[in-house]
């Protein structure tokens, strides 16, 4: 006769896949997954103007066009259950080539082979653990860091991504802690990973970028902040930051003043800097309606330092330029339109102007401006709900570089799997 298994064996092995269902059921329950497309136009035309680099002009391309479609899905897991939770993201990303020519490559839409021709597809897998403890959460693999010290970049087909660790606590009642350190990155046109460097520097190996700072809410209307970045033997950053809404009238004024100090680190690879930059804006919201102005000023040795690829942390970093050559002072104004006041929610414009002077890039002097022209839409509800498309017109020109006019068209459509 046979012994029911209920005591020694039985019991304790039901209780561990109760137990383990019930520690997995956060883990499933919270995860999400979610699909991007885009589908991006992107055509720029290069201006030669003032006699300007003429011998360059006369072998380089005239104008850069490309169409392509982007796949991104983006897989993040719920935590474990317990004080202790873990879990686990992924991030595919697919190009895909639809037009392009040898003679028209080179957007920054999709890698470009030795031969100037782009490449018919490209693929990217990240995967990331995660592990939470009580309000803090630390990230390990791919990482979209966002902090003003380091801003991945998103404006073409695919995001840049980095490899490497990031702790973000929210444990402390008004602060929200961010430490990380990464030690490679993927541009934005490229499957390849490779050390980290600033932008501008030829050489081939790159070094470790760590960084930490506090967002701290003084109270609903005052906000502010200080990071550091430190690039192995390149450059260390620190950033300064102040974020003051003011409810005025019928509208709410907005002040948002920043100040990066910048110097080298090291074996300074990347050159001399002693570099302080303040950059400004004001902006009042009224009914729909934003009305911005800002002003960015450089002093000391060198420019803005920044990781190869990146998005600046600056009012000045628009559509083309950057405005952050040594010793540059810049102006900006802008207007954006809301009009869901008009009844026609999900569309929105804006348009800007942007000017620098008295910049240095090595004995040459900088002169250059901008404008750019922005139109969007987002089907807000129904069956199309995440439909997006985005119309971009920029035009810069410059005085030691070559003009471009650049028209691109974004088509987007973001869907919630699960």
């Amino acid at each position: 006769m046979r012994t029911p298994l209920i005591g020694g064996f039985a019991l304790p092995c039901l209780s561990v896949l109760l137990h383990g269902s019930a520690m997995a059921q956060g883990f499933i329950d919270d995860s999400t997954l979610k699909l991007q497309l885009r589908n991006v136009y992107f055509n720029e035309n290069f201006r030669d103007e003032n006699g300007l680099s003429t011998r360059a002009a006369a072998t380089a391309k005239s104008e850069r066009t490309e169409w392509a479609q982007g796949v991104l899905l983006d897989f993040q897991s719920g935590y474990t259950q317990g004080t202790f939770g873990l879990g686990f993201d992924a991030l595919g990303l697919l190009g895909v080539k639809l037009d392009s020519g040898r003679g028209r490559s080179g957007t920054g839409l999709l890698p470009v082979h030795a031969d100037g021709r782009a490449a018919d597809e490209s693929t990217s897998l990240g995967l990331t653990a995660k592990a939470r403890f009580a309000q803090t959460v630390v990230k390990h693999g791919t990482l979209l860091p966002k902090t003003p010290v380091l801003v991945y970049n998103d404006a073409r087909l695919v995001p840049q991504t980095y490899q490497g660790t990031q702790l973000v606590s929210k444990d402390f009642d008004d602060w929200l802690l961010t430490a990380g350190q990464l030690d490679q990155f993927k541009l934005r046109d490229s499957t390849d990973s490779r050390s980290i460097i600033p932008d501008g520097y030829s050489g081939r190996e790159g070094g470790d970028f760590t960084y930490a700072g506090a967002d701290y809410t003084v109270n609903k209307q005052l906000r502010l902040s200080y990071f550091r970045g430190q690039l192995d033997d390149f450059y260390s950053q620190d950033f300064f930051g102040l974020l003051h809404t003011l409810p005025l009238g019928a509208g709410v004024l907005t002040s948002d003043l920043r100040y990066f100090f910048s110097r080298d680190e090291g074996n300074h690879y990347s050159g001399k800097i002693d570099n302080g930059m303040f950059s400004g804006q004001l902006s009042f919201a009224v009914a729909g309606h934003t009305v911005a102005a800002g002003y960015q000023r450089l002093n000391g040795d060198g420019g803005l330092p920044y990781i190869n690829g990146a998005t600046v942390y600056s009012f000045s970093n628009v559509g083309i330029g950057k405005f952050i050559e040594e010793d540059e002072k810049t102006w900006l104004a802008s207007y954006g339109y809301d009009f869901k006041n008009l009844g026609l929610p999900g569309l929105s414009f804006m348009t800007r102007y942007i000017s620098g002077s008295d910049g240095k890039t090595g004995p040459a002097g900088v002169n250059e401006w901008e404008r750019d022209i922005e139109l969007a839409y987002v089907v807000p509800t129904g069956t199309l709900k995440g439909l997006g498309v985005k119309l971009r017109n920029y035009v810069y020109r410059s005085d030691t570089a070559r003009g471009r006019d650049s028209n691109r068209l974004y088509l987007t459509y973001d869907i919630a799997v699960w």
